[in-house]
């Protein structure tokens, strides 16, 4: 076909965020545009996500939106495209007739085959796929931060959890390569990486020598012009003391480290086949913060799994309140055909899901505003991102323990004379608080961000 231009859009996490991005790169690569609008667009690309209810939710009404567009306006062709595409293969391609090729996770290099050639309609090969620094990748973010993709697929057998069976056994890149990707991205004007996988922890496990996470940190260590490296998506059942040794000690390695820990009640830590205990999960919080001071935490929590009692939810809340997690995401049990947990009795009402989601929502939002009171009068060092969206007078940031897109932000409302600019680093005076954002005064450059970096591409993104 002759059409060359794209529009993406990415719903679901990170880790489909450089799915897109490495369709992006092999598209422009090959001589397409990306549109930033997708009436304007030959062909729209739709990268779904089929973790949960809402979000295959989200996914079909983007479906169906794209569909519409295609119908009114210069569209040739509809791409689906990521995990709900290779979790329902045969549902979305009899539902959906408008759409004209179906990816499944494993497939995004596929993308210049189903444009360009004489592709099948449904192209599922097994979710082995696993990208290298080789492969064409275009970074969606501002130029100055990236995520970086060390493995794929995933070990763990997590009752609630349907992510092995869309995305495959764990496989990890080796050190070298991902080093090679990081060097690229700091080429290309990165200054913050942050390292993404399905369980970080479990890095290199099935690699020849068993490399761990803590010698990928300290090669990410040496690369020069790297400034910040955060780890999201660690699993707490593998964290050797090197690996709390290598986050305390390299320079470069940001002291915040995002946790999933799911619950706290042993009964249902069991239920959900996460290999932990309540004890062990405290005595592992104990040694971060004992050995990483001022260690910031992000954790997630489900609510609502079968058989989850008043008991166990409320062992949950304390919990919450001993710990007082820097950041917290809680999500409501979704029942997902091909679980263990789908399988089990006492399956909790949507009503006790949605009243426990709001009560520890509302305590953790409590504890926040408490814990961010604790940064004013504080220094810290913050990576600008640009103008406030509500305003050209302030610029926004953040600091080390402010992952991008989900943490909050710093408002800059004094400059004191600065130029300072998108990938700088500085240091800020903290004069007030507020549950997500902070707001301060710049009171110094730390480093310019290098001035060669190219433009940012834009990628449409839609989160659960």
């Amino acid at each position: 076909m002759k059409a060359r231009s794209v529009h993406i859009v990415t719903l679901g996490c990170p880790k489909n965020r450089v799915d897109s991005e490495i369709m992006l790169g092999s598209l422009l690569e090959a001589g397409w545009d990306l549109s930033r609008e997708p009436e304007q667009a030959d062909v729209i690309v739709i990268n779904t996500c089929g973790f949960i209810e809402d979000a295959k939710e989200e996914s079909i009404q983007a479906i169906l939106e794209a569909a519409q567009l295609k119908e009114k306006g210069r569209a040739k062709k509809l791409v689906v495209a990521g995990c709900l595409s290779q979790r329902y293969p045969e549902e979305l391609a009899r539902e959906l007739p408008e759409v004209d090729h179906f990816l499944g996770s494993g497939a995004p290099v596929e993308i210049l085959r189903v444009l360009e050639e004489d592709a099948p309609r449904q192209l599922y090969p097994d979710p082995d796929f696993i990208q290298s620094a080789a492969t064409p990748r275009r970074n969606s973010l501002p130029s100055y931060t990236a995520y970086l993709k060390i493995a794929e697929g995933c070990d763990n057998r997590c009752a609630f959890c349907i992510i092995p069976a869309l995305r495959g056994k764990q496989r990890s890149r080796p050190i070298d390569d991902i080093v090679r990707e990081a060097e690229h991205l700091v080429a290309e004007g990165a200054r913050e990486i942050n390292l993404v996988a399905q369980d970080l922890t479990a890095y290199g496990h099935d690699l020849p020598g068993r490399p761990r996470l803590h010698e990928l940190l300290h090669a990410l260590g040496q690369v020069e012009g790297l400034r910040w490296i955060r780890l999201h998506y660690a699993y707490p059942r593998h964290f050797p003391d090197a690996l709390i040794e290598a986050i305390r000690d390299i320079p470069t390695v940001v002291k915040y480290l995002d946790m999933p820990l799911q619950h706290a009640s042993d009964r249902l830590l069991r239920a959900m086949r996460r290999g932990g205990t309540s004890r062990s999960l405290r005595e592992l919080l104990a040694r971060l913060r004992a050995e990483i001071p001022g260690i910031v935490l992000r954790t997630s929590l489900i609510v609502g799994l079968p058989g989850e009692t008043e008991e166990d939810f409320e062992i949950l809340c304390d919990f919450v309140r001993e710990q007082r997690f820097d950041h917290l995401g809680v999500f409501r049990y979704s029942r997902e055909e091909g679980t263990a947990a789908a399988e089990m009795d006492e399956q909790v009402p949507d009503e006790v899901k949605w009243e426990r989601w709001e009560r520890l929502m509302q305590l953790q939002a409590e504890l926040r505003k408490e814990q961010q009171q604790a940064y004013v009068g504080r220094e810290l060092e913050v990576l600008v991102e640009g103008p406030h969206e509500e305003t050209e007078h302030l610029l926004v940031g953040r600091h080390a323990g402010q992952a991008p897109e989900i943490d909050g932000q710093v408002i800059l409302n004094d400059l004191s004379d600065e130029d300072v600019a998108p990938g700088d680093l500085v240091r800020v005076r903290i004069d007030e608080a507020y549950e997500y954002d902070l707001v301060g005064a710049v009171v110094g450059v730390v480093s310019k961000a290098p001035r060669r970096v190219p433009e940012r591409i834009p990628l449409p993104i839609f989160s659960r």
